[in-house]
């Protein structure tokens, strides 16, 4: 058997949660070997929502600029009960947000996430299956299988699960995976169709009974070049894996996701009967690229990790694909995790820090299982939260960690951005040589480490609070101090200042961030805010933060 020298991370699973941990593991400067057991990208366009909030860390990352130039804009839902307009749901966000919804198919997503990675210098090592593993205090000892079907030991300081409902990792930890399935089996079709409907718009029909029960369900969501739909329906009887005998359940009994394989897939005849009975308008649809049968379960692990193993993405949490929040979660997860084993790694945070990752991720993952949950039985249209709120709940810009453990000290206005809260972004900061305004994911692009934004008027104090936070928790380390000079201040002061000055020329910041006077904050790799504090505490506010993650496990 042959041994690997160890590397930092081992990520089994190299679908869009796997990359998104590489990527990040990558831009903090930590090598990490990124395997996949399928032998190439599966050409299905299963995962096709991007959410503003995947799109903002995308930003940040460096990303997002190919995958606008990939995606479609989702507009919003139409959504019909028994052939007549039942809802229209506009998918509108206020001006501060950057990003809206978009529709991409996953292959693609993967495509441009692998190439992001690869020119990071992580390629993925296709057909290698992870077999086993095993840990100790020091680290982890993992079986794998490669493609040309040899073992071989690899040796890494951490192991994550990126690999799926049935995943080796989870079951490796032991974790349970408690839950149900839907009874009802789905097709889904890439498919065109030639009505004369809005736009970008997503098609939610049913056929509701006379009690109210739906018993039939059609779900068109838009994809990029033309009028393409990736079409999903319940399967006719023909279909049904009571008929097709030859499929078992699961060993893990976990039924969820793809199960078609290439007998009896849906064809174009199956999927042209279902638009015939639902679509709101006479409706033809051709150019079948691929069809399947899926199944939904709804689980979520007991934990997101033990020891130096972790699990993300489907590993974790399965659920309807109600709303998009499967594949954006589960890059969050990766996101959320990989920044903290990155600073670990780089001596710049203990172990004790890892933790969290449970602690913030675990109740997200738990609140996305049962909306979707809900939203599928009863459909968006029937949330309680009023439309404002629904829609920037799932565009993901309303999950935070307030309360959690990295939350420091509540100060300013209780309604302003607090630690564990998104940083909102914002426009109208200038600098002397851009003749533009930028924003603020402009000033943190490529900035893989903590952003510290000092905010005031007075430039001495600006450049007192940045001098005193140099050099925090210690040289070298992933901290970028960014100031930000109030509105009324005169716009060439930035100059004077000893880190990157912006000009808050529209009051845009002062706005959204409700500075209570001269305010420091920082921003998380994440995008988070970690903490919130006035300006000439800034030293020991910063020292606090920094030692507080430095703190073993």
């Amino acid at each position: 058997m042959a041994h690997t020298p160890t590397t930092d991370v081992l990520i089994a699973g190299a679908g869009p949660v796997g990359l998104s941990a590489a990527a990040e593991l990558r831009a903090h400067g930590i090598g990490c070997r990124l395997v996949d057991r399928l032998p190439a990208r599966l050409p299905y366009a299963k995962a096709v929502g991007i959410q503003p909030r995947t799109l903002e860390i995308w930003d940040r990352m460096g990303l997002v600029r190919s995958v606008l130039e990939s995606a479609v804009r989702m507009r919003g839902q139409l959504v019909y009960v028994n052939g007549r307009e039942a809802a229209r749901i506009d998918l509108e966000l206020p001006p501060e947000v950057p990003y809206a919804f978009a529709a991409l198919p996953q292959y693609e997503t993967e495509r441009l996430l692998e190439e992001y990675v690869a020119g990071l210098g992580t390629v993925i090592e296709r057909g290698t299956q992870l077999l086993s593993f095993t840990q100790d205090e020091d680290g982890v000892t993992a079986l794998l299988r490669t493609a040309d079907g040899a073992e071989e030991e690899q040796r890494v300081r951490y192991l994550i699960g990126c690999d799926g409902a049935h995943s080796t990792v989870r079951k490796g930890l032991g974790l349970s995976f408690e839950g149900g399935a839907f009874a009802e089996e789905y097709m889904l079709a890439d498919v065109e169709a030639d009505w004369d409907l809005p736009h970008k718009y997503a098609v939610r029909s049913l056929h509701r009974t006379a009690d109210g029960a739906t018993d039939d369900l059609l779900v068109c969501i838009p994809l990029p070049g033309g009028p393409r739909y990736r079409m999903s329906m319940l399967v006719p009887p023909e279909l049904a894996t009571p008929a097709r005998g030859h499929e078992a359940a699961p060993a893990d009994g976990v039924t969820h996701g793809l199960t078609g394989g290439e007998r009896n897939v849906p064809e174009l005849g199956h999927i042209q009967a279902v638009v015939d009975r639902l679509a709101p308008m006479p409706t033809t649809v051709s150019d079948l690229r691929w069809s399947s049968v899926f199944r939904i379960s709804h689980r979520i692990v007991d934990r997101y990790g033990a020891g130096r193993v972790f699990v993300a993405g489907d590993a974790a949490h399965i659920h309807p694909p109600t709303g998009a929040q499967g594949m954006n979660t589960g890059i969050q997860d990766a996101h959320n995790l990989a920044w903290k084993i990155a600073l670990v790694l780089r001596g710049e945070a203990g172990e004790g820090l890892l933790g969290s990752y449970d602690a913030e991720r675990r109740p997200i993952g738990e609140e996305v299982v049962g909306r979707t949950v809900q939203h599928a039985r009863q459909g968006m249209e029937a949330d309680p939260d009023d439309p404002a709120t629904l829609i920037m709940r799932e565009a993901q810009l309303l999950l935070g960690y307030c309360g959690g453990p990295l939350t420091g000290t509540v100060h300013g206005p209780l309604d302003a951005p607090q630690p564990g809260d998104r940083a909102p972004d914002c426009g109208g900061l200038t600098a002397t040589l851009a003749r533009y305004p930028l924003r603020l994911l402009d000033v943190t692009r490529g900035r893989p480490g903590h952003v510290v934004l000092l905010y005031g008027a007075d430039p001495a104090e600006l450049a007192e609070a940045a001098r005193a936070s140099q050099g925090l928790p210690r040289p070298g380390a992933e901290v970028h101090l960014v100031a930000v000079l109030a509105a009324r201040a005169a716009r060439e002061l930035a100059d004077s200042l000893p880190v990157p000055g912006f000009h808050d020329s529209e009051g845009q910041f002062a706005a959204l961030y409700r500075p209570d006077g001269p305010t420091g904050l920082v921003v998380r790799p994440d995008g988070y805010l970690g903490a919130r504090f006035p300006l000439a505490d800034a030293a020991n506010e910063l020292g606090a933060w920094f030692t507080d993650l430095s703190r073993p496990g």
